[in-house]
């Protein structure tokens, strides 16, 4: 059985300075994502050994455990993707369309993802999703990892909104942070998920 692994990142760490500096992205990257993946990793082997002694008293509190540590990886693993030296502007195309649609246009849909993420209570993400039952693009606010999120929902764009990604460079300032990550966002990628996520 496989184990969970710290991804590559497709970009040098000083390469989104737009948005982040090289410092930020390294720690953010080599210890933070890096402790989820770890965090994982243990708690299923945590969960392997309850069931090998059938003792689940603690399973309440190990499924808690492997969300967070999990979702933490599955989202700071699309975070990286959805980023890009050479990102920015709006998307065309199918996703651009989807967004006009269901936002009624992406000026609307910018400023509402970015007053989700900057408005997180605590530690958390701002999140564009693919819903699927209804077959329409909605925002999310995720709380932690694994909070506060559709059932089913499939992330496309996701914004960290934890103070380790941005408080070194912008302090307790996460408007200024927000807005320099929609210069380097990876249109490419979202509407590459957007495709895979609709089956179109």
């Amino acid at each position: 059985m496989g184990q969970y692994t710290l991804p590559d990142l497709p970009y040098d760490y000083s390469a989104l300075e737009k948005a982040m500096s090289a410092e930020i992205l390294e720690l953010h990257h080599s210890k933070h994502h890096a402790a989820y993946v770890a965090g994982a990793n243990s708690t299923i082997e945590q969960l392997a050994e309850a069931r090998d002694k059938e003792q689940f008293g603690g399973l309440v509190g190990l499924q808690k455990t492997l969300a967070f540590h999990l979702s933490g990886h599955v989202l700071h693993s699309l975070f990286w993707e959805n980023l890009s030296p050479d990102g920015g502007d709006r998307p065309d195309g199918a996703l651009g369309t989807a967004i006009e649609e269901h936002f009624g246009g992406f000026d609307a849909f910018k400023k509402q993802l970015t007053t989700a993420t900057v408005g997180v209570q605590g530690s958390g993400w701002g999140i564009l999703s693919w819903e699927p039952l209804g077959r329409r693009l909605i925002v999310e606010q995720v709380y932690d990892h694994h909070g506060n999120v559709g059932q089913g929902t499939t992330p496309l764009l996701a914004f960290d909104a934890w103070e380790h990604a941005y408080y070194l460079q912008y302090r307790n300032v996460r408007p200024d942070y927000v807005t320099r990550l929609w210069d380097v966002v990876n249109w490419n990628d979202v509407a590459a998920r957007f495709t895979a996520a609709t089956g179109a």
